[in-house]
């Protein structure tokens, strides 16, 4: 895997990945080398098909404190058509992963602030400290979280979003699950022990089966019942039916056996 300066890719045995943000004395904070870098790094989990998840973490006390503020200050300084050109590469950034194949988890400490609530809304599912603290803070300093918005929205809703976009309040890790940016708050000495309980469970679940449920989401999520959708829905389970991992999985319910990709995990060390 490509070495980076501003993150760390990790490649598990049992085929999942972490994405690791490493600027900790710099809080996390995003310049154009890390949004590029994430571009890069995201576009190698994609074409690896040996992953079967994707883990989203960040080194140090805080997951990322947003913009970094000397980038901020040469944005200041540039033209429209240069700072478009910034926010297409942010825009890239979050669409690459809000629609990266295999499943996607954030684990969120410290501070989580303005396009950090982005990558956290682009993730399937996130886990946080109930100390962490969020933000849209773009509003304090005369910006708008315009690139993230649809994600955010996504995530936590409309009505919620207008709160948080429109007051730069700070909410902590309990308020974060309960308007659904998390799908669960530990207290910080049980978070790494929850995340081995989540890596855990997505292991045991069929790979292809993952991704072809991600997809699925994400063809029916406007909920619009048209023909178009209702065959979509049909020819998806018809076709993971008859695929080698839908025939083995169905044999191994109906053998009451372990299905060949938890045998997989065991050889390769996973502890039950």
């Amino acid at each position: 895997m490509t070495d980076f300066d501003t993150l760390e890719l990790e490649r598990d045995p049992r085929g999942f990945a972490t994405l690791w943000l490493n600027r900790p004395e710099k809080n996390n904070a995003f310049n154009a080398r890390m949004i590029r870098e994430l571009i890069i790094a995201l576009q190698q989990v994609q074409s690896d098909t040996g992953l079967r998840f994707l883990l989203l973490r960040a080194r140090g006390k805080h997951f990322s404190a947003g913009a970094d503020l000397a980038w901020m200050q040469e944005s200041a300084n540039l033209d429209y058509q240069t700072n478009l050109g910034d926010a297409h590469e942010l825009g890239e950034l979050m669409y690459t992963l809000a629609r990266l194949k295999l499943p996607s988890l954030a684990v969120v400490q410290g501070a989580a602030y303005g396009g950090a609530l982005g990558l956290i809304s682009c993730c399937d599912m996130a886990l946080g400290t109930d100390d962490a603290q969020f933000c849209l803070s773009e509003v304090r300093i005369g910006l708008a979280p315009a690139v993230i918005s649809p994600f955010v929205i996504q995530a936590i809703g409309i009505r919620h979003t207008r709160r948080y976009a429109l007051t730069a309040e700070r909410f902590d890790g309990l308020r974060a699950r309960e308007i659904g940016l998390l799908a669960e708050s530990c207290p910080a000495s049980e978070l790494e022990r929850r995340v081995q309980h989540w890596v855990d469970n997505l292991l045991l679940n069929s790979p292809q089966a993952m991704r072809v449920s991600k997809d699925l989401l994400r063809e029916v999520a406007d909920g619009e019942l048209t023909p178009a959708v209702r065959r979509y829905c049909e020819n998806a389970i018809a076709r993971i039916r008859v695929s080698p991992e839908g025939q083995e999985g169905l044999r191994a319910f109906l053998e009451k056996r372990e299905p060949s990709w938890r045998d997989d995990n065991n050889k390769n060390g996973e502890s039950r």
